[in-house]
């Protein structure tokens, strides 16, 4: 039995190194690179050829050539998410911080897509689609600015990142725990882009509804089943630090990541302002978390030598 464990423990090393290790990142990134590329210039082309078509799509996707980065943007954030699930096992709060990144990327992405709805006239402030371009711009400097501000925190305090675990044994129990959930999250994530991506097809080209609820949705597509995954990935990691740690002020932590995650995937079912007002929302409460759990991690908090 115990033969058969060293096996299977060995055989999950392997392929944990196989699918998370810095040289498998690298690859990736140049991968996703090209296929960036190759998905713009096809873009442009399908733009070109909608364009000179007898009848012209009315979708702002497929008639102006601005719009064709929202493509390669889309197979980037696919990477950021890899790179969420790298960090994972490494860093809880680079882990969260990876979240930001990803609905930050989301928002930029958005922009590109409604880019094609802009209005240049007296009237900005009372059409929709230039409000919403408004909202967007603003959001992302927001938030580009928030995440500045929350790796800052990071590298204020990287004595034990994740619970603060004064045991190496236990520690080390905790790591293999979310290798395991990281190594399970990759086939995961290519499986649920893959169908999210079929789904879309299916339903935007083969049944014709793009101009109805297919397009409408785009920017929704794979990230809102994603984020449900992600969810569920953080309030198990909450529970099982329970085990490993009762501190307080982690477990605090730990609890408003997970509501910070909630806010972001509760973002994905509302519009306009609501919507950039959750994003902005999670991102502000997870930085406050994480600043004031610095403050009891100070060497000059009384908590700290309790």
């Amino acid at each position: 039995m115990e033969q058969v464990y060293t096996k299977l423990s060995s055989l999950f090393n392997r392929m944990t190194r196989l699918f998370l290790s810095a040289k498998t990142k690298a690859l990736g990134e140049k991968v996703i690179l090209r296929i960036a590329i190759l998905s713009y210039l096809g873009h442009l082309a399908i733009i070109y050829l909608s364009t000179h078509a007898e009848n012209p799509s009315q979708h702002n996707l497929l008639n102006n050539p601005i719009s064709a980065i929202y493509t390669p943007f889309s197979f980037i954030l696919i990477y950021e998410v890899y790179l969420l699930i790298f960090y994972l096992p490494k860093s809880t709060s680079v882990y969260i911080a990876k979240q930001y990144e990803i609905i930050t990327l989301i928002v930029i992405r958005r922009i590109f897509k409604d880019i094609g709805n802009i209005k240049l006239s007296s009237n900005w402030f009372q059409n929709p689609n230039d409000l919403q371009f408004t909202f967007d711009t603003i959001t992302s400097l927001i938030l580009f600015l928030l995440i500045y501000f929350f790796y800052k925190n990071i590298k204020q305090h990287k004595k034990q990142d994740d619970l603060d675990i004064r045991d190496q044994k236990t520690q080390s129990y905790f790591i293999q725990l979310k290798q395991a959930i990281a190594f399970i999250l990759v086939p995961i994530l290519f499986i649920l882009a893959s169908t999210s991506l079929y789904r879309w097809i299916m339903e935007a080209v083969v049944n014709h509804s793009a101009d109805i609820t297919s397009l409408k949705n785009v920017n929704n597509v794979f990230f809102d089943d994603f984020f449900n995954i992600l969810i569920i990935v953080d309030v198990l990691l909450l529970l099982t630090s329970f085990f490993y740690s009762d501190k307080f002020h982690t477990i605090i932590r730990n609890s408003g990541f997970v509501i910070s995650t909630i806010l972001i995937k509760i973002s994905f079912s509302v519009d306009g302002i609501m919507n950039n007002a959750l994003i902005i929302g999670s991102v502000l409460f997870g930085l406050g978390i994480l600043h004031i759990y610095n403050l009891f991690e100070s060497p000059r908090s009384h908590f700290e030598s309790k």
